[in-house]
């Protein structure tokens, strides 16, 4: 399979545009002349203020043209007011610009409205997700301020977690610099708070934003160092604790499989088992699901991951997903399992999988980069197999 980066400008212009849209259509739809189209697909260059254009026409963002992310159908409208009302909402309030011309809410009020903003996110809402945080986060900004004592302690906590909310979608959406401005605040607030659960947690949000950066040694790191600090007594557990330290071995076996240190990412896999197997159950802590079920889930990512096909597949065949797990993590690990398929040649199978995750998450499907690597996969095997998952999942089917 030939990588998105390999191919020219041109050339990634010529594949995106496809058989339904003439060079001449795409000169119209883009305001410039047929003859810079010719130009550039025959690899010529162009200003970047043509690139703009192209990429618009085209649907999709300019970093796909350049060949700096894989193709992918670009964020709609909605979906780039979510980055830009997050973004100010973050930055508003760590700078203390918090008048919302309301009183804040009260710390119940506030923890209600932060269930209901990560369910909206569980679910892949981003839309209605930005519409809660840029209301929360200046009012929990606005109650930590005018609180003391432990009351101020809640807000911080909620305050936190609500920035660490906002690095998570900022991270689905792309926008690597929004989620890591919003971590550096949400670890002010964790401070604040005296909270060494929530800063942890904080710890393995910021691990995957690392790894989705493509910094895995940078996120085994920042997991030892939190689990180190939080390591629980397994004879005696805090649920929470034992909960939050084995989210971050997790977390850290998924980042070492990255660069194929199996050693280190069984051996963390292992006590992630331990804790969760001590656990006994599925639980939810910061927000944090895990258990059994999530060990078992990032045990087949971490199989493949490490080129264990056969073991990922019986990992599969052994796991049932319970339904309170909600709709995000679920096709996460969907994704993983039709990678699997891929990998045994099932394609029928990974295409139906595939179909059913942007049947269940529409719009997080989009986001996924693993979603279009294995588009392309089905591709090479048949493009009849994956007309239709492209126009699901707006990816391109890239072929040379």
């Amino acid at each position: 399979m030939v990588a998105w980066s390999e191919y020219t400008t041109g050339e990634r212009v010529k594949i995106l545009r496809g058989a339904e849209l003439t060079q001449q259509g795409l000169a119209e739809a883009a305001d410039v002349s047929l003859s810079l189209v010719q130009k550039l697909e025959q690899g010529g260059t162009v200003t970047v203020g043509s690139l703009v254009k192209f990429a618009n026409a085209l649907g999709t963002d300019t970093s796909v043209l350049l060949g700096e992310q894989a193709p992918r159908r670009a964020m709609r409208h909605a979906e780039r007011y979510v980055i830009r009302a997050l973004s100010r909402a973050v930055h508003n309030s760590a700078l203390g610009y918090t008048d919302t011309g309301v009183d804040p809410g009260r710390i119940a009020e506030l923890e209600a409205v932060r269930t209901t903003m990560w369910d909206a996110y569980w679910v892949g809402d981003y839309v209605e997700f930005g519409s809660l945080t840029r209301q929360l986060l200046p009012e929990a900004k606005a109650r930590f301020d005018a609180s003391t004592g432990p009351e101020r302690e809640q807000a911080a906590v909620i305050l936190a977690d609500t920035y660490q909310a906002a690095a998570c979608v900022a991270n689905v959406l792309g926008a690597r610099d929004l989620a890591f401005a919003a971590l550096v605040y949400a670890g002010q607030a964790a401070t604040a708070s005296g909270d060494d659960l929530m800063t942890a947690v904080l710890s393995a949000t910021l691990a995957w934003v690392y790894m989705r950066d493509s910094r895995p040694e940078d996120a085994v790191r920042v997991c030892e160092e939190a689990a180190l600090r939080i390591q629980p007594t397994f004879s005696q557990p805090a649920p929470a604790r034992l909960a939050v330290y084995g989210r971050l071995m997790i977390r850290g076996a998924v980042a070492a499989s990255r660069y194929e240190d199996a050693d280190r990412a069984h051996d963390y896999l292992s006590q992630g088992h331990a804790a969760a197997a001590r656990l006994g159950a599925d639980v939810n802590h910061y927000q944090t699901g895990f258990g059994p079920t999530d060990a078992r889930i990032q045990a087949v990512t971490v199989a493949l991951a490490l080129k264990e096909t056969g073991k990922a597949l019986d990992l599969i065949n052994q796991t049932r997903i319970p339904r309170h797990i909600p709709v995000v993590a679920r096709s996460r690990y969907a994704l993983d399992v039709a990678l699997a398929q891929c990998e045994a040649k099932q394609w029928d199978a990974a295409t139906r999988t595939l179909l059913n995750i942007a049947q269940e998450a529409p719009d997080w499907i989009r986001h996924q980069a693993l979603s279009g690597a294995i588009v392309q996969r089905l591709g090479e095997v048949s493009t009849s197999k994956v007309a239709k998952l492209t126009r699901a999942i707006g990816v391109p089917l890239v072929l040379r």
